[in-house]
């Protein structure tokens, strides 16, 4: 889809992109082509895609897979989603919060990649909400720069944040390339990037997920405090020291300079009653 396509689009059924919405659409068919070879699929896949809008995305989604879930909440997107894809049987439209959405029941427990250009303002809750479906086995998303450095940010780094910590227990996260500004319609003020989220092996479930959970906040709540400091409210001083000791943690260390298998160790010997 180009820029005169998505403006005659629009304008055909009335409708206009809200910034406030994070409504900005791909519409450089070398960027697109890019993002879905990019996406490593497989003909056999079903692809889950979040706010799909004008579909300028799920059009080349459904010629490289067998089935695709877009899910899109603006009701003036949906219709003009319905017509585009009406004599396409791999194509589904979902009218739903993608936030709000239980993807068990619309993706009938198969497995699904998420591929998606998220809206900027939800777009961490809308990967962390994906990656909580066990039928989410990885993620191929555009998001912007600095939230898609923020995700993959290592110990040490000053945009090392709780999110860092949360998302590479359950994933393993990349920034893949980046995408400029110029390619969207209406241009946006920020440049984007492409994030591969691969879920691990490992990942943290259950209680043991809930629990890393608190502790990361906890931890993160006051970036200049130390863990001895900030850690206050999940363990009493002794138990927090003697945890510590026994998970090779130093205390007097702040959150940013931990790396994730600290968090695990620490939570663990915390114990569930900390």
């Amino acid at each position: 889809m180009t820029p005169t396509e998505a403006r005659r689009l629009l304008e055909d059924y009335g409708l206009a992109p809200r910034r406030s919405a994070g409504q900005n659409f791909v519409v450089d068919p070398n960027t697109v082509r890019r993002i879905v070879t990019a996406a490593e699929l497989h003909p056999d896949d079903t692809v889950l895609e979040f706010g799909p809008g004008l579909g300028s995305l799920t059009l080349p989604l459904a010629d490289a897979v067998r089935h695709v879930v877009a899910v899109e909440i603006d009701a003036g997107f949906v219709q003009v989603l319905q017509d585009r894809f009406a004599d396409r049987d791999d194509v589904r439209i979902v009218h739903a919060d993608a936030m709000a959405v239980d993807l068990r029941e619309i993706l009938g427990g198969v497995p699904a990649r998420l591929v998606a250009n998220l809206p900027y303002n939800v777009a961490t809750p809308l990967v962390v909400h994906a990656l909580d479906a066990p039928e989410v086995v990885d993620a191929f998303v555009m998001v912007q720069r600095e939230v898609g450095q923020r995700w993959c940010a290592p110990p040490g780094h000053p945009l090392r944040a709780g999110i860092s910590v949360k998302l590479q227990l359950l994933a393993d996260v990349e920034v893949v390339f980046p995408i400029p500004r110029t390619v969207f319609y209406p241009v946006p003020n920020v440049d984007s990037v492409m994030v591969r989220l691969r879920r691990r092996v490992d990942a943290p479930g259950g209680t043991e997920r809930e629990a890393l959970a608190e502790l990361v906040e906890a931890a993160f709540a006051q970036r200049r405090k130390t863990l001895r400091n900030t850690l206050r409210r999940v363990a009493d001083r002794d138990h927090l020291e003697a945890a510590a000791m026994a998970a090779g943690v130093d205390l007097g260390a702040r959150a940013e300079t931990l790396p994730k298998e600290a968090f695990r160790r620490l939570a663990a010997a915390l114990g569930p009653d900390a």
